[in-house]
């Protein structure tokens, strides 16, 4: 997060040189302030006493860091402790997180920086306990992770040599003394898989730290501890501007009406000018504007409202251009220029309608007059250690996102508040942004100086992103409801405290997410909905009910592990969860295994799957041979997961799709992932595109035909999420899976914008007409102009029930100027064909496809290999030949 007071003049010397020498020359004038950044020449060693140093003797000596950073990623930099990702190292690096750590590091003071009237130490982030020394001097005692620290340093400075320490402390070991003494222990998350804390009592329900470092069922337990964000020393005088904002009071397409603010402390009176001017998306000044105000001592916030005719609006993907608007301002006073800011954010007018209607209440999100049905996925961290994800790994989640038509992401609520460079991106990539604050199902305390603490938390957190026009909702909490009110292990514990003490957490909950956190975003960011929980109807009601609210579904895969079919018998307002996992990329599986340990019940494999203590691949299988039958190596059992998942999810999203209006929204979990190994995502951790990633670049289009087979019945619904009505033509031909057409049903309409219209429903004897089952399909399809928009593939049973052929796939490979073209083509039906080049990534502009008899596909990539490689590493897998056990369809 770089500081935005920057002046003209940085531009053409280094700010460290400006601007204490402008101070230095003009000591009587007004200057902006000094920012020193202290991120290097740091070192870090065992906490001298700390009862592992017996057992890792060489961490009690002093250590490079790297600050941003944590323990762990220093001492794997040092040597010190293995990669947790590889094999089953995981348990190596537990002891870090019950460690006490020291940090320092040294840096010089000017002259001209002890010249400012005061002087800050600022720490963008400590994880999480933390002691923060100067000179000898404690001056920050920290305890929430998702806080930044400040404190007035100037008399603890001085002239030359400076020293700076920051004591951290292990959250397990500071909190487990505590809480045994406690008469009980909050109901939390997940138990610890290596004994460091007694089952039932964990400490995380009762710190501000980052859920998932404790073990989540899709990633490991590492707990981290370390000076995670920037730290620098920030030098000012008599005036701080603290934040800059762009209020929007209100937006309409023909006038956008905001309030420009500055959030200034004072130490006087001081008469002062603001100016600001406004750039639109093109980079033209459309507008100046400048007032004057007085500040006295203490905060003040100036107000410049303005209006700009005929604005450019923001929209999310798929529904317009996302246009930012840049906003520049400056503070002056007599002496001259105090401050300068600089602003980029985008106009829209946001709704969270929730109207009555046959169905119960609508949840839907409506962008400047527009009902958007949300189509996304969550995410979740990026990394283990938060200071090690790149804005690359960000941008090319999110970009994938985008190619994929998704238009919502949401943040899950056990991680943490993403980095600025997160939602930069998403606001330009016009991808909306669902924002949990961070509870991840825990129960929370509810005391007051626990609440107090969260709600400092809060207000940072919305003063810092709420310029975001891609944030279109804060919600207070995933799954402390629901859970609350329905999960086994929270009723046993409410029936075993008083009827008081139940009492009490109930209050402190609706007082923390339905008072606390309302208030703080609607005081600060009013024009942005909150939510009290996911799920939930926001406290009017049960959590988790199907016609009110949003919705978590995880009847299929979790609880009773019902078939994916049953997605088709659940209709919510709005779906934020659902999902079935399956396992990484090959290429991928390969980087943190060696060869005997590639089966799904290996020690490794068991590691690098969370769920059900590594019984979820017995789960996988499960649905695995339920769908397709036993398979025949590992290799097909991975392949068989991805399709699988692909599927499921891809059924789920074409329902929920058709069943627009009644359902407005389809988050499936989960986009990504946190480390290697199985779970719910459909892009891996090393960035590769499962084959739900390519069903959802299909199943999210804009335009799509969804044929759901359903107890017997075909159900066919064409869905366009366009503004405008289009002619189209719909087809639906029977045929054997040799391309043998036996019937054709079809017909043009006028297909209606921002609807679902059901055009047709058969039975299955309607369709097949006598036809065998097991080796006929009904193919839709939906066309524009004679060219094929969607199409969907029905079959009359699970792929193990079926007679599919042995496919002959015919292919070249040849370069096309900066990328490469791969034709494919097929004699009969050649299902969930998958195409790879072994060790040589590539991007493929699709993949997991379905080849018709005599169909041909030509698929574009890009890949740093020559053609040559390519060619040699190629390999084109199909459903038929992997159930079968028989060689890859193509090499």
């Amino acid at each position: 997060m770089k500081p935005k007071h920057l002046c003209a003049l940085r531009r053409l010397v280094p700010a460290a040189f400006v601007l204490p020498l402008l101070a230095a020359a003009f000591p009587g004038q007004a200057a902006p302030p000094t920012v020193q950044t202290l991120d290097s020449g740091w070192q870090f060693r065992l906490a001298p006493g700390d009862s592992h140093a017996k057992a890792h003797p060489k961490a009690a000596h002093w250590h490079a860091a790297q600050v941003p950073g944590t323990a762990q990623t220093d001492l794997m930099a040092a040597h010190l402790t293995p990669d947790p990702y590889y094999r089953d190292n995981e348990k190596t690096i537990q002891w870090v997180g019950l460690s006490n750590w020291d940090y320092r590091t040294s840096f010089d003071v000017s002259a001209a920086m002890l010249a400012r009237q005061h002087v800050a130490l600022v720490f963008k982030g400590l994880d999480t306990f933390a002691d923060v020394i100067v000179n000898g001097h404690k001056v920050i005692t920290a305890d929430n992770m998702f806080r930044h620290w400040r404190a007035q340093v100037k008399r603890y400075l001085h002239a030359g040599h400076n020293t700076l320490e920051v004591h951290l402390y292990s959250p397990i070991e500071r909190l487990q003394p505590w809480l045994e003494k406690q008469p009980y222990a909050l109901p939390g998350e997940f138990d610890s898989a290596f004994g460091d804390e007694p089952k039932g009592k964990q400490t995380a329900n009762y710190i501000r730290k980052a859920k998932y470092g404790y073990g989540w069922d899709w990633g490991p337990r590492i707990v981290t501890i370390g000076i995670w964000k920037k730290v620098q020393l920030e030098g000012f005088d008599a005036l701080r501007v603290s934040d800059f904002h762009i209020a929007q009071t209100k937006i309409e397409k023909r006038a956008a009406h905001l309030d420009a603010q500055l959030r200034v402390h004072a130490d006087t009176s001081t008469p002062v000018t603001m100016h600001l001017t406004v750039i639109d998306p093109e980079g033209h000044t459309v507008g100046h504007y400048s007032r004057q105000a007085t500040v006295d001592p203490g905060n003040n916030t100036i107000d410049l409202p303005l209006r700009i005719a005929q604005p450019q609006l923001w929209y999310p993907n798929g529904y317009g251009r996302p246009s930012m608007y840049r906003f520049k301002v400056s503070l002056s006073d007599a002496d001259g220029r105090l401050y300068d800011g600089n602003k980029a954010t985008g106009l829209r007018h946001i709704e969270l309608r929730r109207a009555k209607d046959k169905w119960g209440r609508s949840f839907e999100f409506v962008i400047n007059g527009i009902p958007v049905f949300a189509k996304g996925a969550d995410v979740i961290p990026f990394d283990s250690f938060p200071p090690r994800a790149t804005r690359a790994q960000m941008h090319h989640i999110l970009a994938s996102a985008k190619r994929a038509h998704m238009n919502m992401l949401r943040i899950w609520g056990g991680g943490y508040y993403l980095p600025d460079s997160f939602y930069q991106m998403a606001d330009r990539m016009g991808l909306m942004v669902w924002q949990d604050f961070m509870f991840g199902g825990a129960i929370p305390p509810y005391n007051r100086a626990y609440r107090q603490n969260t709600r400092i938390e809060a207000m940072q957190q919305v003063r810092r992103l709420r310029d975001h026009p891609s944030i279109v909702l804060w919600c207070g909490n995933n799954e402390v409801q629901t859970g609350w009110e329905s999960w086994p292990d929270r009723a046993k514990f409410a029936a075993s405290i008083s009827p008081t003490e139940r009492d009490r957490i109930v209050t402190g909950m609706v007082n923390l997410f339905g008072n606390t956190l309302r208030t703080v975003v609607t005081k600060l960011e009013p024009q942005v909905p909150y939510w009290a929980s996911s799920p939930s109807t926001d406290f009017d009601g049960p959590a988790n009910v199907l016609n009110d609210g949003d919705y978590h579904y995880w009847n299929v895969w979790s609880g009773k592990a019902k078939p994916f079919e049953q997605y088709l018998n659940i209709t919510p307002r709005f779906q934020s969860e659902y999902g079935l996992q399956s396992f990484p990329v090959m290429a991928t599986i390969k980087t943190f295994t060696k060869p005997g340990d590639r089966h799904a019940e290996s020690p490794v494999m068991r590691d690098h799957q969370k769920y059900d203590k590594g019984n979820g691949n017995k789960r996988l299988l499960l649905y695995i041979k339920r769908n397709f039958g036993v398979p025949k190596n590992f290799a097909s059992f991975v392949y068989l997961s991805e399709v699988m998942q692909a599927d499921g999810i891809q059924l789920a999203a074409e329902h929920l799709r058709a069943s627009r209006p009644h359902s407005m929204g389809s988050l499936y979990w989960q986009l990504n992932d946190v480390w290697p190994g199985a779970s719910w995502s459909s892009i891996d951790y090393d960035g590769r595109w499962k084959a739900l990633q390519f069903h959802a670049q299909r199943f999210y289009a804009p335009q799509i035909i969804a044929a759901l087979r359903n107890k017997g019945a075909t159900t066919v619904s064409l869905v366009s999420d366009l503004q405008k009505a289009v002619p189209a033509h719909w087809q639906v031909q029977v045929m054997d899976f040799s391309g043998h057409v036996k019937a054709t049903h079809g017909g043009d309409l006028s297909l209606p914008p921002l609807a679902s219209t059901q055009v047709a429903s058969y039975s299955d004897g309607q369709l097949l007409q006598g036809a065998a089952p097991a080796r006929t399909m009904a193919v839709a399809t939906l066309t524009e102009a004679g060219k094929t928009i969607a199409r969907n593939v029905v079959y009359f049973g699970k792929a193990r029930t079926l007679d599919l052929p042995l496919p002959h796939i015919t292919h070249t490979l040849k370069r096309e100027g900066d990328h490469y073209l791969l034709t494919l083509s097929s004699d009969v039906l050649a299902r969930a064909v998958w195409v790879a080049f072994g060790d040589h990534d590539a991007t493929l502009s699709d993949n997991s496809i379905t080849l018709l008899p005599g169909q041909t596909r030509t698929l574009s990539l890009t890949s740093k290999a020559s053609l040559s490689a390519l060619r040699g590493a190629l390999t084109i897998d199909d459903l038929a030949h992997v159930m079968h056990g028989a060689p890859a369809a193509a090499h």
